[in-house]
């Protein structure tokens, strides 16, 4: 948790830009696995209340009257029974105290609340609801349906929560850093474990177990395949087999609740193939590339397609891609290589604040996303970049099978590939290289003072002597 005064400011900004009415940013409540007696899933705060109000406990709502300037935190204080299995906890009027909110009130007053509101026809600020029992609680306080929630949402506090999230101030900063630090943890343990005739699985929960000892979680379920090609390859009990590739796409959650998210991709035994330093070495140029062209005005969507371009012109020297790359990334040819996005906003969630709708986090009027272009409309991130803007960059090459069996059969952008050539390399998997990157005033950084090896001389001297 952060200052007292950090909250404070959040919330009198927000006020400003919402300019009047009622908002309610509803915190999460606990998930029981199957009977809450046999215990819940970790339990995670909504970001935006996190943000706002800063409290880490389930059924906590946060009430701000703009036109009267009062903020109110609602919730009820835990009884004797909770007491005895889980402990005692601050009450809610003292959470209240803790983040500078004046006051505090039990559950049921937050039906009061909307009432008058609504009698007074004032404007009732919510965000779009992501879980059920919250989507239930809306339509109990609101008489709004839940398959309406999602339009009926405010989009002023949409835009508002956008802007404020987007740009990291220096605090934030500093929290990235931390969870970066665990994420080096986790990843170097992976490349340490990487074996023939080791688990996908086991090195998986080594990953997790990481993440979970040094923070509050990890920020995303943990991605380890020796099918990298499989985008997110959920860890097996698959043995790893000397000469295939192994893809780790994993991040940690620290105990603020702020992430890191890194990808890394090195051989089972160790040592690379001349066929897999080929196609790795185009990855890494395209990884680095970003550090090039990355900066304040930029639009992401524009450094996206330049390392598209990139990519398919060193295809080419392969014999894997041909014709003018121009048209050819414009045709779309390049998405059978790369069938996502270069990256994606970061900071509170791994996909920052992608529960407002991506559209609304990562594009804006100049800047919409082609949603009729395969790998195109699977972009996360267009709009220019601002000092202070965390984002993604991760390229990838994948070799996908039945991918390329379909555009094969189609004659899909045939003037641009060589499926002959392609066809021997079904078996490759894929390799992506994933890095979290801040925008500077003048360019950009990665975050992590500790670098994940990732060139390959680097990650084969570190599997040797680790």
């Amino acid at each position: 948790m952060f200052d007292k005064e950090i909250y404070v400011r959040r919330r009198q900004e927000l006020k400003r830009l919402v300019k009047n009415g009622v908002i309610i940013l509803f915190g999460n409540n606990n998930s029981p696995c199957n009977y809450p007696n046999n215990g819940y899933y970790p339990f995670r705060q909504d970001s935006s209340f996190l943000y706002y109000f800063g409290q880490n406990r389930d059924g906590l709502v946060g009430v701000i009257d703009v036109d009267n300037d009062t903020e109110t935190l609602i919730g009820d204080d835990i009884d004797i029974e909770d007491i005895v299995w889980y402990g005692s906890v601050d009450s809610v009027s003292d959470m209240a105290a803790e983040v500078g909110v004046a006051h505090s009130a039990p559950a049921k007053t937050l039906a009061a609340i909307c009432n008058e509101a609504m009698s007074k026809h004032r404007r009732i600020h919510f965000l779009p609801p992501y879980r059920h029992d919250i989507k239930l609680q809306v339509y109990d306080l609101l008489g709004i349906h839940p398959n309406q929630q999602k339009e009926s949402a405010s989009m002023e506090l949409i835009k508002a929560i956008v802007k404020m999230r987007s740009t990291k101030q220096p605090e934030e900063i500093v929290e990235l850093e931390k969870a970066a630090r665990i994420g080096y943890k986790m990843h170097t343990t992976a490349m340490r474990l990487t074996k023939p005739g080791v688990t996908e699985k086991y090195i998986g929960g080594q990953v997790d177990g990481i993440a979970n000892s040094y923070g509050a979680m990890v920020s995303f379920p943990t991605i380890f395949s020796q099918h990298g090609e499989i985008m997110h390859g959920n860890p097996s009990m698959a043995e790893l087999q000397a000469g295939r590739l192994a893809l780790c796409d994993a991040g940690a959650e620290n105990i603020n609740n702020y992430c890191s998210d890194n990808t890394r991709t090195y051989p089972v035994n160790g040592k690379f193939t001349q066929r897999q330093l080929e196609i790795y070495s185009i990855v890494e140029a395209c990884h680095d590339y970003v550090l090039q062209v990355a900066k304040p005005g930029v639009k992401y969507a524009d450094v996206h397609f330049a390392v598209c371009r990139l990519m398919f012109d060193r295809l080419k020297e392969l014999g894997l891609a041909k014709g003018d790359t121009a048209e050819a990334v414009k045709a779309g040819a390049h998405a059978i290589f790369l069938p996502h996005g270069l990256g994606h906003m970061m900071g509170m969630d791994v996909h920052d604040m992608e529960n407002l709708d991506q559209i609304n986090v990562g594009f804006d009027e100049e800047t919409r996303p082609n949603l009729e272009q395969f790998g195109t409309n699977s972009l996360r991130m267009g709009r220019r970049l601002e000092e202070g803007f965390v984002v993604t960059d991760e390229p990838g090459i994948y070799f996908i099978p039945a991918l390329i069996d379909d555009w094969k059969a189609s004659g899909h952008c045939a003037e641009f590939l060589n499926f002959d050539l392609l066809e021997t390399y079904k078996d490759f998997g894929g390799i992506r290289i994933e890095d979290d990157v801040l925008i500077t005033k003048d360019g950009c950084r990665f975050i992590g003072e500790e670098r994940i090896p990732y060139h390959p001389k680097d990650i084969e001297a570190f599997m040797e002597n680790n």
